[in-house]
């Protein structure tokens, strides 16, 4: 592995070692957040039928997002 890893380097695509495992870890986060998208969106489409969103439900989400920010304002200030 350490011959591959040098060969990389040497080749000109990365300046560094350390570049190289960066980048491995950047791809490798990238590829488990996909996966992490993927799934949701499967959850989603295996979650029912889709109903008509209300107004109603609409004030039921402002209030919650008003609610989580007012939390996080009062954490904030000291």
């Amino acid at each position: 592995m350490r011959a591959y890893i040098e060969e990389q380097v040497a080749s000109g695509n990365y300046s560094t070692v350390s570049e190289y495992f960066r980048e491995l870890v950047r791809k490798d986060q990238k590829r488990k957040a996909q996966e992490r998208l993927e799934a949701l969106l499967l959850e989603g489409l295996d979650s029912g039928t889709a109903t008509p969103i209300t107004a109603q439900d609409w004030e039921d989400i402002r209030q919650t997002v008003r609610k989580r920010i007012a939390k996080q304002q009062g954490s904030i200030e000291i």
